[in-house]
C-alpha cells in the first residue's frame, strides 16, 4: 500500500466538475484508491463518495493506493489534485 498526504489546491474545490474530473482519473489506474478526509475514507472511484467529501482548496488528504499500479496512482491522484486551474 501506498499513502501519501497533500494539500488540495484546486481553485474551486472539488465540485461536481472536478470530482468528476478526478474520477476519471483514478478509474485510468487498476488499484484500489481511497481519499481520507476527517476520519472518513472514501474510494476515489466514486463520484457520489467524492462528492460528498465536500473537500476545498486548502484541505489536507491523505491519498491510499493497493495495487499493481499503487504508486502510479497516486501520483496520478496528486498531481490532479495539487494543479491550480
Amino acid at each position: 500500500m501506498t499513502k501519501k498526504e497533500i494539500t488540495i489546491q484546486l481553485d474551486s474545490g472539488l465540485e461536481t466538475r472536478p470530482v468528476a474530473l478526478l474520477v476519471q482519473v483514478a478509474s485510468q489506474y487498476d488499484s484500489d484508491i481511497y481519499i481520507e478526509s476527517d476520519n472518513k475514507c472514501i474510494n476515489a472511484k466514486s463520484i457520489m463518495g467524492m462528492m460528498a467529501l465536500g473537500l476545498v482548496p486548502g484541505e489536507n488528504v491523505v491519498i491510499s493506493a493497493n495495487g499493481a499500479d499503487e504508486a502510479n496512482a497516486v501520483e496520478g491522484i496528486e498531481a490532479y489534485l495539487t494543479r491550480k486551474k
